[in-house]
C-alpha cells in the first residue's frame, strides 16, 4: 500500500523526540450500501475512503494524528503531530522492518465487489417478497445489504510489518407487522467475514423469514411477567450477555482504570462450573474476526473462563506491556482516524453437555429468552438491564405463550454463578459494538443455556 521506505522514514519522524515505540497504520476501505425500503431503493452508495494515523507511545500515554491523504509530506506531517505530544528525549531507533506470516487467513471465495450492483438490489426484492409473504399481518418491510474490503497495513518502530485483507458482508431486515391495532417488529442481521459466498449459503429468503416469524409471533404476546424467575437463553443470546456484562469488564483498559468488577480477581471462581468462555478472532470467516489485530498482533483465541474460574483478561499492546503480558491480539480501531483500544471480537460461552430439549423440559417455569433488545452495563459493578425482543413463558417444561415487555436485570459474576444447565447447540449473532465512540464489528456465541434465577422486570402478574 505504500512503498517501505516511506514507512521507515515516517517512522523515523514519529520517534524524532523518543518515546518507546512507533506506530503506522493505513487503511483503504471501499463499500457498497443497499437500502430498500417497503419495494423501494431509498439508498445506494458506494463509498472510498483512505488515510493514515501515527502513534507515539510512552507507557500508556500515547500521541495520535492521522491523515486522510497518503503522500509524503502529509504523512511526515502526521508523524510530527502525534511526537509533538511526547516529551522530548532524544531520536529513538526504528529496525529494519520485516513482514509477519499470519496463523490464520481469512478469504472471500467470490468476493462482493466482483457481484454487479443489480444482482445485491435483487437479494434485497427477494427479501422483501419472502417476508410480505410470511404472513398478511406484515405490513412493512425494511432490508438493507452492506459489504467493504478494508485493506490495512501496520508498521511499527520494533520491526513489525502487517498487511491485510478484510472482506465483510452484511444484510440486515426489519419487519413491522400489525393486527387490530397492535404493531410488533422483528429484526435479523447476519453477517460474515467473507464475500458473496457467504449470502449464497444464507439465501435472502431465509433471513427474511426470521424476521417476519419473530414480528407475527409477538403479535400474540401478553405482558411478561414480573419477578425472580428461570430464564433460559436460546443460542446466541447467552453470547450478547457474556459479551456485554462479562467480556466489557474484561478489557485490559476498563480494569487498568480499575473500573471493572473483575480486577485483580484471575484465578477465581467467578462463573459457574459450567462455563467456559472465549474470545476468539481466529475462528474462520466469523464477523469479528480477523489475521492480525491493528496493532499488528496476530489473531488469537484468548480463554477468558475455565470451567468457572476467570483465566484471562483482553489486552491492547500498551496495556499488555504496563501488566508484564503479551498482547492477546485485542487492540482495535474503527479507522485509521481512531487510536486502537482493547476491544473484544468473537467472544463466546461453550458448548456443554446438556441438550436443548433437556434444558427446556426441565425448567418448571421461566422465561425463554430467544432475542435481545438494547441494554446497559456498568463493568465497574457488573449490573446490567437487557431488553427481550422476543420470548415465551415456559409452563411445564414447555415452551408457550410468547411474552413482551421484558427486561432482564442481574449482576454478571450472580447471574454468570446461576447458570445451571449449558447445552450443545452452539450459534453466533453479529453485531457492532461501540466503545469510546468507536464501533467494530463482533461476534457474540452461545449454546442454549439456563440460568436458575433471575430477575425480570414486566408488567404482567
Amino acid at each position: 500500500m505504500l512503498d517501505r521506505e516511506l514507512v521507515e522514514e515516517v517512522l523515523r519522524a514519529a520517534r524524532v523526540r523518543g518515546g518507546d515505540f512507533a506506530e503506522v497504520f493505513v487503511e483503504e476501505r471501499s463499500s457498497v450500501s443497499i437500502r430498500l425500503d417497503d419495494g423501494k431503493i431509498e439508498e445506494l452508495t458506494n463509498g472510498l475512503d483512505r488515510g493514515a494515523g501515527v502513534r507515539v507511545a510512552r507507557g500508556t500515554s500515547f500521541g495520535y494524528a492521522f491523515s486522510n491523504r497518503l503522500d509524503r509530506d502529509a504523512l511526515l506531517d502526521t508523524a510530527a503531530a502525534a511526537a509533538a505530544s511526547i516529551p522530548d528525549d532524544g531520536p529513538g531507533a526504528v529496525v529494519d522492518l520485516r513482514a509477519a506470516t499470519p496463523g490464520v487467513v481469512h478469504r472471500a471465495s467470490r468476493p462482493a465487489d466482483a457481484v454487479p450492483a443489480a444482482d445485491k438490489v435483487a437479494w434485497l426484492r427477494e427479501v422483501d417478497d419472502a417476508a410480505r409473504a410470511f404472513a398478511p399481518e406484515v405490513r412493512q418491510v425494511v432490508a438493507s445489504y452492506g459489504d467493504s474490503r478494508q485493506r490495512v497495513l501496520v508498521a511499527t518502530s520494533d520491526g513489525r510489518w502487517v498487511e491485510e485483507l478484510r472482506p465483510r458482508i452484511r444484510m440486515f431486515v426489519q419487519v413491522v407487522a400489525e393486527r387490530d391495532g397492535i404493531i410488533q417488529t422483528g429484526v435479523h442481521g447476519p453477517a460474515a467475514l467473507a464475500g458473496a459466498e457467504y449470502v449464497d449459503a444464507n439465501p435472502p429468503a431465509s433471513i427474511a423469514l426470521v424476521a417476519a416469524r419473530r414480528a407475527v409471533t409477538m403479535l400474540d404476546s401478553i405482558p411478561a411477567p414480573a419477578g425472580e424467575t428461570a430464564v433460559v437463553m436460546a443460542p446466541g443470546t447467552g453470547g450478547v450477555l457474556f459479551h456485554e456484562a462479562v467480556g466489557h469488564p474484561l478489557e485490559a483498559d476498563i480494569v487498568d482504570k480499575e473500573a471493572s468488577v473483575y480486577r485483580g480477581r484471575v484465578g477465581e471462581r467467578l462463573a459457574s462450573p459450567l462455563v467456559s468462555g472465549v474470545d476468539d478472532a481466529t475462528e474462520p470467516n466469523a464477523w469479528g474476526s480477523f489475521s492480525f489485530d491493528d496493532e499488528g498482533t496476530p489473531s488469537q483465541r484468548t480463554v477468558l473462563f475455565e470451567d468457572g474460574v476467570l483465566v484471562g483478561l483482553l489486552s491492547d499492546r500498551l496495556r499488555a506491556a504496563k501488566m508484564g503480558v503479551a498482547s492477546s491480539g485485542n487492540g482495535r480501531r474503527q479507522s485509521y482516524a481512531h487510536p486502537p483500544i482493547p476491544r473484544m471480537t468473537n467472544t463466546s460461552i461453550l458448548n456443554g453437555t446438556s441438550t436443548a430439549a433437556d434444558v427446556l423440559a426441565s425448567t418448571a417455569r421461566g422465561i425463554y429468552v430467544t432475542a435481545l433488545a438494547g441494554g446497559q452495563t456498568n463493568p465497574a459493578s457488573g449490573d446490567f438491564v437487557f431488553g427481550v425482543s422476543e420470548g415465551f413463558l415456559i409452563e411445564d417444561g414447555v415452551v408457550t405463550r410468547p411474552v413482551r415487555g421484558a427486561n432482564l436485570i442481574g449482576r454478571a459474576i450472580e447471574v454468570m454463578s446461576a447458570i445451571d444447565a449449558v447445552a450443545d447447540d452452539y450459534d453466533m449473532w453479529h453485531g457492532v459494538c461501540g466503545k469510546d465512540g468507536q464501533g467494530v464489528p463482533v461476534g457474540s456465541g452461545s449454546p442454549t443455556l439456563r440460568i436458575a434465577r433471575m430477575t425480570v422486570g414486566g408488567t404482567g402478574a
